[in-house]
């Protein structure tokens, strides 16, 4: 589950996606990304569907979100 602002950059990075094109596609707006990606390490204070937009179009681009005991992300792995 997608849950930091550095979680989020990383992702985005990964699959070289710019802050406004993450944006349109998930339906919110680049300064929500921006504010998003600004708290850094500390927990995403975004509403929840917000967040939601958000991962499910990182995940659709290929970004697997990892939860074990630190945020991470890595690609998904080619079928």
């Amino acid at each position: 589950m997608l849950t930091t602002g550095n979680q989020l950059r990383a992702a985005r990075g990964l699959i070289d996606m710019d802050q406004v094109t993450l944006a349109q596609r998930a339906g919110v707006s680049a300064n929500t990304i921006r504010s998003m990606e600004g708290r850094g390490a500390q927990l995403l204070s975004s509403s929840l569907s917000t967040v939601s937009a958000v991962q499910r179009v990182l995940e659709e681009a290929g970004v697997e979100f990892l939860n074990h005991g630190r945020p991470g992300v890595r690609l998904k792995a080619q079928s």
